[in-house]
């Protein structure tokens, strides 16, 4: 038999008319009738799909020459009952919604390296007699500015957590993904594999040139000159465009990690996030703080950023000796 007489046979013995099939398929009546009628041929994703609701291996349904009497049963694995099983539907849910979300993530990121563009603008301008402005004018705007760009952050960032929380699993769980899964998820991240490496590229080389502009401005500048100022802002202008670009690549990348149980997303991984999560939350918690503080009470914007860098390098070596103490007392 043919793929269209082994799907109008298979949707019979099941007891289901097309417009049943084509609902349990998410496609029209009419797409179910080509498929019967030799008119059209459903996707390999459709493919794995009519192998899970009739029950049988999509080696069946695309071979002609073997019977459903001869085929081979499919064997799955034994696996540990209380694993969360993933089905096709919820893996492709989810990879869509990554989509969606990471570039309103990688944006809102942005928006925070930005926040303090227009504040460390104004004061300069002021500072050097180029605005008409009260230095609490100044300061005042910009403070304004600020506020309002990491609220736009933190909203997006809020919104696209509360969205998440059906997902939530994937991150701390141990999962088992259903017949197919694993297979359109390798595919997805072969494809994006490319865009991945070069956005991480284009992302790491921008961050790594955003000191150009002080180094520039300091050779051809005077001391204290408004071009030191504009090449802070330049600076801060290219690592926001590099971190959206780094963001947005690897929540994508991340998503097939999770799906795959690969690289941060490991079983075993999962365990020592569980383990350690609290250190990650209270150290970021007292950066951030620490940071804000230096930069209200010193108004020196153009200088404490430098604060990220130097936390991101300690937070490895705090978490590396985390990890041996907990180890050595166990």
């Amino acid at each position: 038999m043919i793929l269209s007489e082994k799907i109008m046979e298979l949707r019979k013995k099941n007891g289901w008319s097309q417009e049943e099939l084509a609902e349990k398929m998410d496609v029209s009546r009419q797409s179910i009738s080509k498929w019967e009628s030799a008119q059209s041929i459903p996707d390999m994703g459709r493919i794995v799909r009519l192998s899970e609701l009739f029950g049988v291996s999509t080696d069946y349904l695309l071979k002609d020459d073997m019977e459903l009497e001869r085929e081979v049963p499919v064997v799955f694995p034994d696996t540990d009952t209380s694993l969360r099983t993933v089905s096709i539907e919820e893996a492709s849910a989810f990879l869509s919604w990554k989509e969606k979300s990471a570039p309103r993530i990688a944006f809102g990121v942005m928006l925070c390296i930005l926040s303090p563009v227009v504040l460390v603008l104004l004061s300069g301008a002021q500072a050097m007699g180029l605005l008409p402005l009260t230095e609490g004018q100044a300061v005042g705007i910009g403070v304004v500015v600020l506020l309002i760009l990491v609220s736009c952050a933190v909203a997006l960032f809020v919104a696209s957590s509360i969205h998440s929380k059906q997902f939530a699993f994937l991150e701390n769980e141990a999962i088992e993904t259903l017949y197919g899964v694993s297979g359109m998820v390798r595919d997805r991240k072969e494809k994006f594999q490319p865009i991945y490496f070069r956005q991480l590229i284009i992302g790491i080389v921008l961050c790594v040139l955003s000191v150009l502009p002080i180094f520039v401005s300091m050779i051809f500048g005077q001391e204290e000159s408004f071009g030191q100022v504009l090449a802070v802002c330049v600076l801060l202008f290219l690592v926001a465009v590099g971190a959206l670009l780094i963001v947005r690549a690897a929540i994508i990348w991340g998503s097939f990690q999770q799906l795959l149980e690969e690289g941060d997303y490991s079983r075993e991984a999962k365990e020592e996030s569980r383990k350690y999560g609290w250190i990650s939350s209270s150290y970021w918690l007292l950066v951030t703080a620490g940071y804000l503080a230096w930069s209200f009470l010193s108004g020196k914007w153009d200088q404490t950023w430098i604060v990220w860098p130097i936390a991101g390098v300690a937070f490895g070596a705090i978490y590396a000796i985390a990890k041996a103490i907990r180890r050595k007392d166990g």
